[in-house]
């Protein structure tokens, strides 16, 4: 989930093709005239990407722009792909803070990871600055963290970015109102795998704004790909790097949108999930 300006950059894993993904500018008052950046192996592409993936509900939702992805296929060190099945490995019994670790070596455990650490990193609790760190570092290996917290605070502290999706300057819903920015993962595919690396493409839902009679920025639905690289460090699944794609995106029904009171009621009594598989 992202800002409101928009760079484009290409970038995929090997194997796996290529998925285009909307970046913000280094100026978030400069919205709306995005541009393409070659694709880069350094640190600082990686850091900006992992930010943007996890803006990318923001972004929609400010600018209610569209995007498309460029997929490219390759068979070369692709495994087999099956539909993940609803029932599966016993989801880990252990947490760090609020976000499920402890995964199995496995397929299954790589899948599992990338569920729980997607729902984590399009929380609310992003929007909190001590919450952000302790999902940080949970999520990314210990030499990405810092830079990963460093540039997740350079976004979420921006007043600019704030104000363009309704919230305060600290990061809250204003009065009388509830700040609603969920992950809801519909399912999982590995596309690589090898024990000590794995990729998982994610397909989720979110929901994303302000639920309340006062509010400007009503909860909306977007469909989501996120691909997560993940690499076994220290016992765990952790975040290597990301990328996002729209979609798929199913028709939507015939449905009357609810009032803000039962959404608002919605959200405080229905949790979020706390793990996948």
């Amino acid at each position: 989930m992202s800002l409101g300006d928009e760079n484009e950059a290409s970038g995929g894993y090997g194997g796996t093709g290529q998925t285009r993904t909307r970046l913000p500018d280094t100026d978030p008052d400069a919205y709306g005239t995005p541009r393409r950046t070659p694709r880069s192996s350094s640190r600082s592409l990686v850091t900006v990407v992992g930010v943007v993936v996890l803006l990318l509900a923001a972004i929609a939702f400010a600018n209610r722009g569209g995007g498309d992805s460029d997929k490219n296929d390759s068979t070369a060190d692709k495994p087999e792909t099956a539909a993940t099945a609803p029932s599966g490995e016993k989801p880990v019994e252990s947490k760090t803070g609020e976000v499920p670790t402890g995964y199995p070596q496995s397929e299954q455990g790589a899948q599992s990871a990338a569920a729980n650490y997607g729902i984590a990193l399009g929380s609310a609790d992003m929007y909190d600055a001590g919450k952000r760190r302790a999902i940080v570092n949970t999520v990314y290996p210990p030499d990405l963290a810092a830079t990963q917290m460093q540039a997740f605070d350079q976004v979420y502290s921006k007043e600019s970015f704030l104000e363009k999706i309704g919230l305060t300057k600290d990061g809250t819903a204003p009065s009388g109102q509830t700040f609603i920015s969920r992950v809801i993962p519909v399912g999982t595919k590995v596309t690589a795998f090898n024990h000590s690396t794995a990729t998982v493409a994610l397909w989720y839902t979110s929901l994303f704004g302000l639920s309340g009679e006062t509010s400007k920025n009503p909860v909306t639905e977007s469909w989501y790909t996120t691909t997560y690289e993940l690499k076994w460090v220290d016992g765990d699944w952790k975040v290597a790097d990301s990328t996002q794609s729209d979609g798929p995106v199913p028709v939507g029904h015939d449905q009357r949108a609810s009032t803000a009171e039962d959404m608002t009621k919605a959200v405080e009594e229905y949790g979020g999930f706390t793990y996948a598989r």
